[in-house]
């Protein structure tokens, strides 16, 4: 009977090993280094367990990296504990771990045990500049007003960060300036700024021209690392969860410095710093695929030519029958252009993140945000080139028996085309530019590299962004200026050209 109760169990095991092999773990991250080596190295460890890993680094910042857990577009992210109690979860006035973790489980979202190491924030000058201030705690701070803060946005609208350290330490905040975390950095070694917010286990608090300052009344409180991941994952993926437990308690602030180092210094980059862990903690060997330059970009080419090919293209279909409405109606019309204008005022930015509850992350959002904004253009220039055409050329075409669709497709779309097909020019090269942000939301494309060299001060990976979404704009233009002559009547050509 044993050996019978022992195939059973084996064959158990083989079972759940092979649905374990088909599932799915979409791993994502906050768009600061620590951030995604922390995913990448959770990634590693899930991957070796036989998982499918999907890899969704530098998404943005807390809300929505945290949204996008709530909503299933990720499975697992790595989190702080002062950000859960202060900013996630601040109106609950949790007091600890536990209950921070039974507020979780009411969402359906499991924490793990902290992975070893906090990164709390911390105050940082230049240090020639705080000598010769004799600054060397933030309570200092309050004999020099003048002082150029630059804080991190997240700080600036968490109740423990800037409020409480305004009130706590009696700081005068005419001089404060919200900027992006890695920015600030540059800002102060520069000159620009005075005072930038810190993590305590960023690599530039190992930089001996900045000294951070002392929390001489411990206002900042701990923010110790875990893992946060949905609850169904323990039933769809037991053995990555078990994988990923594997990192508790393993990361020491030290080892997470010197990762945040090597990556920033350009030593290695997160997905070799965060192989280079996991084999020396785990002995488990991570592939760290090195794409060559031309195939890195031939990569977020294909991305980006996609994510504007595909919202231009139902630009098309929908600006084009709405432009002829617009001028057919001139009361519908009024709607139509107001209802287009006030898109085109919404942030770039501000739109893509509207989108996400509706459409999840990646490259959905950022083609229906694309799609929006391509709108205006294709329909004012549709409107624009219907209703300049002369009123005698219509009227022989009423006279001559033409119903109204043949006439709009005969005489009215190709005199108006020249408009028209600017309209669709602007529209192609403003989505161009535009896509750049859909990296932001893990959409992929030119953006992905530039904000990557934002983040890490490398100026070449911004190049490597900059120059061929430059470069794919102007290509868009004169593909413009190819069809021309196929398009635009050959009369008409001859006149603009007079």
């Amino acid at each position: 009977m044993r050996p019978v109760l022992r195939l059973l169990l084996a064959l158990l095991c083989l079972g759940a090993c092979a649905r374990e092999e088909q599932t799915d773990v979409r791993i994502g991250s906050k768009s600061f280094t620590e951030s995604v080596i922390l995913s990448d190295i959770v990634a590693d460890l899930v991957a070796a367990s036989g998982a499918r890993v999907i890899r969704r680094p530098a998404l943005g910042g807390t809300r929505l990296v945290w949204n996008a857990l709530l909503s299933g577009e990720i499975d697992v992210y790595p989190e702080y504990t002062g950000t859960l109690r202060q900013e996630i979860l601040a109106e609950r006035r949790l007091a600890n771990d536990r209950e921070i973790a039974e507020a979780l489980a009411e969402l359906g979202l499991r924490m793990s045990l902290p992975l070893g190491f906090g990164n709390g924030y911390a105050l940082g000058m230049r240090r020639d500049k705080a000598e010769a201030l004799g600054v060397t705690t933030i309570s200092d701070l309050a004999r020099h007003p003048a002082l150029v803060f630059g804080l991190s946005e997240e700080l600036l609208a968490r109740a423990d960060g800037w409020p409480a350290l305004r009130s706590a330490y009696g700081l005068a905040d005419e001089e404060v300036r919200g900027l992006d975390h890695d920015i600030a950095y540059k800002g102060l070694v520069q000159g620009a700024i005075d005072v930038v917010d810190l993590y305590t286990t960023d690599p530039e608090v190992a930089d001996r021209r900045i000294l951070v300052l002392v929390d001489d009344r411990k206002l900042f409180a701990k923010n110790r690392a875990v893992l946060l991941y949905r609850a169904d994952l323990e039933q769809r993926a037991p053995l990555a969860v078990a994988a990923m437990s594997r990192l508790q308690g393993r990361i020491d602030t030290a080892q997470m410095i010197a990762m945040n180092v090597a990556v920033k210094t350009g030593l290695r980059s997160e997905r070799e710093a965060a192989a280079n862990f996991v084999f020396a903690q785990f002995g488990v060997e991570a592939p760290t695929p090195s794409l060559s330059l031309v195939e890195r970009v031939w990569r977020r080419t294909r991305e980006h030519l996609f994510l504007v090919g595909v919202s231009l293209a139902a630009a098309i279909l929908v600006a084009i029958p709405l432009g002829v409405a617009a001028a057919e109606r001139p009361g519908l019309g009024h709607a139509i252009l107001g209802l287009a204008s006030v898109l085109q005022t919404i942030p770039s930015l501000a739109l893509l993140v509207f989108m996400i509850p509706l459409l999840g992350i990646g490259a959905p959002p950022a083609i229906a945000a694309l799609f929006l904004y391509s709108l205006l253009p294709i329909v004012r220039n549709v409107a624009t080139g219907l209703t300049t055409i002369p009123r005698a050329i219509g009227d022989s075409a009423i006279a001559i028996g033409l119903s109204p669709w043949r006439r709009l497709l005969i005489i009215e779309l190709p005199m108006a085309s020249p408009e028209i097909l600017a309209g669709l020019k602007t529209a192609a090269v403003i989505n161009v530019g535009t896509a750049t942000l859909g990296a932001l939301i893990g959409a992929g494309g030119y953006g992905q590299p530039i904000f990557t060299g934002v983040r890490l001060d490398n100026f070449a990976l911004i190049l490597e962004g900059a120059i061929p979404a430059a470069l794919l704009a102007l290509a868009v233009q004169g593909l413009f200026d190819a069809i021309e002559p196929w398009v635009v009547p050959r009369g008409l050509r001859l006149k603009g050209s007079a």
